[in-house]
């Protein structure tokens, strides 16, 4: 399965879930004063970026140190963004990916940059891209600029957001997005595990 420009941006949108995010992230910045938020915006998804952009480019070494393949890293991406498509579709009550509702003081790296923006299933889809094509690098460099773009914009604007679109919006949005997930990953997965079966033939 090749992937375009447009769609690896897309699926970058989709699974760091800005919208998705956007209670979770004013829940994250309830301690911190209204003046500063905007610096602790850009300064976590800045750190975001550079995590992603890490794993991008030294995805391929990463690989090779731990004797794993590309096949395996399709595959357990796949399943890793299918669990986050379900628990996007099917949200737990109560639950918080931080796993704690009690947050204090101003939030560093943990949880904004990582794993609210930068989580294992973002982590494992631009390794993924990288070392599947990584002729493409400045492609998926692009792509993951874009998407950290996005997000800086909706996490600025995410208490208007929230007044504007409602929670009810944004779960229906996030449920939505849950579903194009959801055939991405199965894609995925497919796709991995038919690369694995051609080896022997």
């Amino acid at each position: 399965m090749q992937t375009s420009f447009i769609s690896a941006t897309v699926l970058l949108i989709l699974i760091t879930d800005p919208l998705g995010n956007i209670p979770l992230f004013i829940s994250a910045l309830k301690q911190v004063k209204p003046e500063r938020r905007k610096k602790v915006v850009y300064r976590e998804c800045l750190i975001a970026f550079l995590v992603l952009l890490t794993f991008m480019f030294f995805g391929r070494n990463f690989l090779d140190v731990m004797h794993l393949t590309d096949q395996s890293m399709q595959v357990a991406g796949g399943v890793i963004l299918f669990l986050i498509a379900l628990k996007m579709i099917f949200p737990s009550e109560g639950g918080s990916v931080f796993g704690s509702d009690k947050m204090h003081g101003e939030p560093f790296i943990v949880p904004i940059a990582i794993p609210l923006i930068a989580g294992p299933s973002a982590m494992a889809t631009v390794l993924l891209m990288s070392t599947r094509e990584p002729a493409r690098m400045l492609e998926w460099i692009g792509a993951l600029t874009i998407c950290m773009l996005v997000t800086t914009v909706v996490f600025l604007f995410s208490g208007r957001l929230q007044k504007l679109l409602g929670e009810q919006a944004i779960t229906a949005l996030e449920r939505l997005m849950g579903l194009v997930l959801t055939a991405i990953s199965i894609e995925m997965l497919l796709g991995g595990v038919a690369s694995y079966i051609r080896q022997f033939h």
